[in-house]
């Protein structure tokens, strides 16, 4: 089932391919797709939600697998791939395309108000905090927490949008560049 909202904005060069196994596709208001953006129901039978004011850049590709589910006012620079399934291949003896896929890590969530880099890879199991920016060509699994700035293979928190969360740590004495102590 595919629901698009009057007011979204899809490109006519945007491939968004019919589901054949009930997956649900919602793209809310104001959301816009690129040109060359492709979405896939593939690899499960997850929904995909793409929540109001979104953009996903060109050359992007979404496969429904596990689901995603993308919050409000998202930025998803180019050639972006959320992943959010997994083929199984345990047995040697048989063609990966034939072991069909492992069991759901939880999908792809997203916050609200999060950027994502260009080139970014998201796999199942990823949810990223509200608020976030992701650097480019990262691989992103797991949790990253709200508000942080994470990038890497695999993708890690470097920083803060803001101050940081209060974890009840005095904060680390940075040591000077040339190993030595700084006079108390």
């Amino acid at each position: 089932m595919l629901h698009i909202a009057p007011s979204a904005r899809i490109s006519p060069l945007a491939d968004i391919e019919a589901s054949q196994r009930g997956t649900r596709i919602t793209i809310e208001d104001a959301v816009t797709i690129d040109a060359f953006v492709k979405i896939k129901p593939a690899g499960g039978s997850g929904d995909l939600v793409i929540g109001r004011g979104t953009v996903i850049n060109a050359g992007c590709v979404l496969y429904t697998g596990n689901g995603i589910r993308i919050g409000r006012n998202v930025l998803v620079a180019a050639n972006c791939t959320f992943a959010p399934t997994n083929h199984a291949f345990a047995d040697p003896h048989r063609p990966i395309r034939d072991q069909g896929f492992q069991p759901s890590r939880g999908g792809i969530v997203i916050g609200d108000d999060v950027w994502i880099g260009a080139n970014t890879v998201l796999v199942d199991g990823t949810h990223i905090g509200t608020g976030s920016v992701i650097g480019a060509a990262s691989l992103v699994r797991g949790a990253l927490p709200p508000f942080c700035v994470a990038f890497g293979v695999p993708a890690a928190v470097r920083g803060w949008r803001g101050d940081p969360p209060d974890t009840g740590r005095q904060p680390a004495t940075p040591t000077p560049p040339n190993g030595e102590r700084a006079c108390p």
